[in-house]
């Protein structure tokens, strides 16, 4: 240790750090790392960068350099929220990439554009082997530079055509196609859909499959009887509303996800509604509540443990140094659940 890491009193000064050098340069960290690991960047952040470092006398950790060409082990999650689906896919994906030596790094976007650059930023930092996510159309020219520079990346639940990477994905379209085709069998004409999002790929699966539904039984589609969703309960129970609120109601829906279907359910409850008396109802994505509600909620069952079987098994086998494979995609069968959330509709109803 040199004098000069030594301040007035003998106490250690703390080394400058890559998060330093990114606040003095006025850069992201992800851009400090690329900066670090030879990477290209802008000529105006080069420059930057390098003043930062001689001004803080910034030096690179010898172990952190010598990483620059060994794995570390490390496997970036990133998700959009913490709920019954990605919790339970989470603790499964963290098991099976446990039994091959690595450890899961997560990062939780809320949906937000800026938090999913934030994260990719911190990924690069970090240096993790491989990129699990949700796709985003969004950050699609990071990601494309991430996969040019090697990185693995694995798409689960939504994709981004054309990206370079993995992909586990469940039948989003045919499902639905299956549950809304329940509900037709069932002698329900007015069938409506509180839809996903449309710029997530799973959204709109989820409705061409309950629109292929609709047209192979010759019942032409509503647009009042389609409404777009967040998602998210709140969305859920103002679709619900104004559903109900038609001057000819649907008599059943098809709820993309279980999110939204708990909004239905607590609208319907808030006015004095019931399943499946006054609406008949279908979710996709399966929770312990819909199972121990009364009556239970007929739902798509996504297969939540080989999602995660799959994607740790494209991980591990990415970073099988040695073996080139072509990308792979892997689309899993869902179960829909028959349970007391729907009957029979008849005219006099």
């Amino acid at each position: 240790m040199s004098d000069e890491d030594l301040p007035q009193n003998g106490t250690r000064r703390r080394a400058a750090t890559i998060a330093d050098v990114a606040e003095a340069a006025g850069v992201a960290i992800g851009t400090v790392s690329r900066f670090l690991n030879g990477r290209e960047i802008r000529r105006g952040n080069r420059e930057q960068i390098e003043a930062a470092i001689e001004k803080l006398s910034y030096r690179r950790n010898a172990v952190a350099a010598a990483m620059k060409t060994d794995k570390t082990h490390m496997i970036g999650l990133l998700i959009p929220t913490f709920d019954e689906f990605h919790s339970d896919m989470v603790e499964h994906l963290a098991r099976l990439l446990r039994t091959s030596g690595r450890a899961l790094v997560i990062y939780c976007h809320s949906h937000d554009a800026r938090v999913i650059n934030d994260a990719l930023d911190f990924f690069d930092a970090q240096r993790v082997d491989a990129l699990i996510m949700d796709g985003v159309a969004e950050v699609r020219a990071r990601l494309e530079q991430m996969t040019a520079d090697g990185v693995p990346i694995v798409f689960y639940n939504n994709d981004i055509p054309g990206i370079a990477a993995d992909r586990v994905m469940v039948e989003n379209s045919s499902a639905s196609y299956r549950a809304v085709s329940h509900l037709l069998d069932l002698r329900h004409e007015r069938v409506a859909i509180i839809a996903g999002a449309q710029y997530d790929s799973s959204g709109r699966q989820r409705l061409e499959g309950y629109e292929a539904a609709l047209h192979d039984r010759g019942i032409p589609i509503d647009p009042a009887y389609v409404v777009e969703g967040t998602w998210r309960p709140d969305s859920g129970y103002d679709a619900a509303r104004q559903l109900m609120q038609l001057d000819k109601p649907p008599t059943a829906v098809f709820v993309s996800n279980y999110g939204m279907t708990i909004g239905v359910l607590e609208w319907m409850r808030d006015n004095g509604l019931r399943v499946p008396d006054d609406l008949s109802l279908v979710s996709f994505d399966d929770v312990a509540l819909f199972r121990l509600r009364e009556p239970a909620i007929t739902a798509i069952s996504q297969p939540i443990a080989a999602i995660a079987e799959s994607i740790a098994t494209l991980i591990v086998s990415r970073l099988d140094p040695g073996k080139s494979r072509p990308l792979r995609s892997v689309v899993l069968k869902c179960d829909v659940i028959l349970r007391g959330s729907t009957r029979r509709w008849s005219p006099a109803d």
